[in-house]
């Protein structure tokens, strides 16, 4: 079971990489709207897993990110983040359920998968924007560039959340 675990993990890594270098990252409607689907990852890590290697994980994710992209870390940082935060959102998401590790984010209520993934993905993206444009005076772009790609970042998971969740 165990590897089985790291082989779904490893796979879906790399999968959501190349989904993400080779055609998300061509994607700029309006300017501003870029959707993010490699976050999917860190969302789904297992919660039972081991904390330091979702951070280590995360970074490595960015990273890979910000060498196609040859956007200097800013990927890798907001991924930290979020890594980091994750286990908050967990149980402000969640509540009880994720203190029992008994939380299934792809068989939980609606309301409580979409409070956990646009909150993981608004704070992703907020740092993503704050390191990439970095100047106070740039803040409503900042949040207007937060606001549009989260809510298609949001809708991009969703819809990879509900098409993996009937397959397996």
């Amino acid at each position: 079971m165990w590897n089985n675990e790291i082989f779904i993990n490893a796979v879906r890594f790399l999968v959501l990489v190349l989904v993400q270098v080779l055609l998300l990252d061509h994607i700029n409607f309006l300017g501003h709207i870029n959707p993010y689907l490699y976050l999917f990852f860190i969302l789904l890590y297992p919660l039972t897993g081991n904390k330091g290697l979702l951070i280590f994980l995360s970074f490595l994710l960015g990273l890979t990110i910000d060498f196609f992209n040859d956007s200097g870390g800013i990927h890798a940082g907001a991924s930290v983040f979020i890594a980091w935060v994750r286990p908050l959102l967990l149980k402000f998401s969640f509540g009880v359920s994720y203190e029992y590790n008994t939380v299934r984010v792809n068989s939980s209520s609606f309301s409580q998968q979409l409070v956990y993934i646009l909150g993981m993905v608004l704070l992703h993206h907020l740092v993503l924007f704050s390191l990439e444009i970095f100047n106070v005076q740039q803040i409503l772009l900042i949040l207007k560039s937060t606001l549009f790609s989260g809510i298609f970042s949001t809708i991009l998971i969703f819809c990879s959340l509900y098409i993996f969740s009937r397959m397996s």
